[in-house]
């Protein structure tokens, strides 16, 4: 054994998880011949290059987002299952560009663990691949760290870089926001990737991760690994009309600590907090952990995904228009 191997490093290992994972990238644009046109790089190579002519767009803008998934990898290395946390990655990144108006051009990831395993990363990169898929977005680079002096043999951590483009004169950026414009509340689908060390420990102080919980009709783990759920396809074409004056991805910071940012000085939010059903699953971990509404409104999303701020003669064609892509959502408060 060589002594970088004995120092917990296998360089072979990361070379063959990338001859691996080539033809999930390769998967996410080939089938798209306008993804496949702009990619003019393979997986593998220093640097991924991706044209960025656009002649639909008169001034197209770019923009970048980067961010994880928390410590719901702690769920899913203790549940085994990882291809769902490379596709939390990939949404949260979407929602998060999506919020200014721009839909997805390409995703790198990074992937830090402790040993390389390469099942596990295979999936994850599957799930990231899927994703991308799914959201037209082409998964054209990342990195593979293996640091046993940081993490422990099992753990692991990704993050994702996300760049989008969007029509100058069509920036969601919140602007024209005013008094009496109102709150649309698009619904999660449960955590999504926020407040996980809050419900960790309070959960996992009286459950384990396998036990059925009848409230939820599923078992723990399986709704804590339910999807961060991605808006794209919902939400994005709304915005050539230019009715969408703000969004708000709801993620660490809850519903008035994320909308808030997006608000132009001396406006402020007033929730309706009764305005939804809350689902289930903050309802076991507000009562369970006896956690204050204060805090629970302050960490988790509550069952709000994302938020479109709009004026009041615009609400209902919006609203119908998210009906008819099958997406619920709730007037939850108003601008002040």
């Amino acid at each position: 054994m060589k002594k970088y191997e004995k120092a917990g490093v296998n360089i072979s290992k990361a070379e063959e998880l990338v001859s691996r994972i080539k033809i999930y990238a390769r998967q996410t644009y080939f089938n798209n011949p306008e993804l496949n046109s702009k990619v003019l790089s393979d997986i593998g190579h220093f640097g991924a290059f991706f044209d960025c002519s656009f002649s639909e767009f008169e001034e197209p803008i770019l923009v970048s987002s980067v961010d994880g998934v928390g410590t719901k990898v702690k769920i899913s290395i203790a549940m085994n299952e990882h291809e769902s946390i490379g596709q939390d990655l990939v949404n949260h990144c979407v929602n998060d560009i999506l919020c200014s108006g721009a839909r997805p051009l390409f995703f790198l990831d990074y992937f830090a663990c402790g040993r390389l395993n390469l099942e596990v990363a295979e999936k994850i990169i599957l799930g990231i691949s899927r994703a991308c898929k799914e959201n037209n977005c082409a998964l054209i680079g990342g990195e593979i760290a293996e640091m046993p002096d940081i993490y422990s043999e099992n753990d692991y951590d990704i993050a994702g870089t996300i760049v989008g483009v969007v029509e100058k004169k069509k920036i969601v950026n919140g602007l024209n926001i005013k008094k009496g414009d109102i709150l649309i509340g698009l619904k999660s689908n449960g955590l999504h990737t926020n407040g996980y060390s809050l419900a960790r420990k309070v959960l996992l102080n009286k459950y384990n991760l396998t036990d059925f919980i009848d409230e939820l009709n599923l078992t723990l783990g399986e709704e804590l690994l339910k999807i961060h759920k991605s808006y794209f396809h919902t939400v994005y074409p709304l915005i050539d009309d230019c009715k969408i004056k703000g969004i708000s991805h709801i993620t660490g910071g809850g519903i008035v600590g994320n909308t808030k940012r997006i608000l132009p000085a001396n406006l402020s939010l007033k929730i309706d907090w009764y305005s939804w059903e809350v689902p289930k699953i903050f309802q076991i971990i507000k009562r369970v952990g006896e956690v204050s509404d204060e805090e629970m409104r302050e960490v988790f999303n509550l069952g709000i995904g994302m938020i479109l701020i709009a004026s009041v003669e615009n609400v209902d064609s919006i609203r119908n228009e998210l009906e008819k892509k099958g997406e619920e959502s709730f007037i939850i408060g108003e601008v002040v």
